[in-house]
């Protein structure tokens, strides 16, 4: 006749057994509900800075901004068709930053580099990023690497603007400065000095 297990031998057997059934951890989604894809069945929309709403974040939310992205969507639109074509109603798809001087944001020399792309990737980067989250890209047109980086939101006349600061290096030269921008009524932002 075989020997009885005692209760503590059981109890120890009993907790080798769970051990080795894997169990899903606790912040897992369920195998039949996976986590990817949920704000675009959800949200499809990145709420900004000021409560727009925007179809694409451009990778600005992620950091970086992808530029190809954004010119794909540019297309051939230059200066202020830029901007109007980017601030009417639902032909909206991407926040931009005007302003003749904007060019002082980054310096003399590498600031007449910029281009529609920068500007964009900077108005996106005010529109969506929180403070103290910088975005970086590249323009692989100047070689000029650029990290904008909200630093703080206010209202000037009831308009809402924001401070921020922006590197920008280029041929192994760089140059940090700081900006303010305010958002038009018509969802372009506006660099200010």
């Amino acid at each position: 006749m075989p020997k009885r297990l005692r209760f503590p031998t059981k109890l120890a057997l009993a907790v080798l057994l769970a051990l080795a059934i894997p169990f899903p951890a606790p912040a897992d989604p369920p195998p039949w509900a996976p986590a990817h894809g949920w704000r675009k069945k959800h949200d499809p929309y990145y709420v900004g800075y000021t409560g727009h709403k925007w179809d694409k974040d451009y990778g600005v939310i992620g950091g970086r901004c992808n530029t190809e992205a954004v010119g794909a969507v540019l297309g051939g639109a230059v200066g202020g068709a830029v901007g109007s074509r980017v601030g009417q109603g639902s032909d909206r798809v991407i926040a931009t930053i005007l302003g003749t001087a904007i060019g002082a944001v980054v310096g003399s020399k590498i600031g007449r580099q910029i281009d529609e792309r920068d500007r964009a990737c900077m108005g996106h980067a005010l529109e969506l990023m929180g403070d103290g989250r910088p975005v970086a890209w590249k323009n692989a047109a100047t070689g000029v690497d650029y990290r904008l980086t909200p630093v703080r939101g206010y209202e000037v006349a009831g308009a809402p603007c924001r401070d921020f600061t922006t590197r920008a290096r280029s041929g192994g030269k760089t140059e940090t400065t700081n900006g303010t921008a305010c958002r038009r009524a018509d969802g372009v932002w506006e660099y200010r000095k």
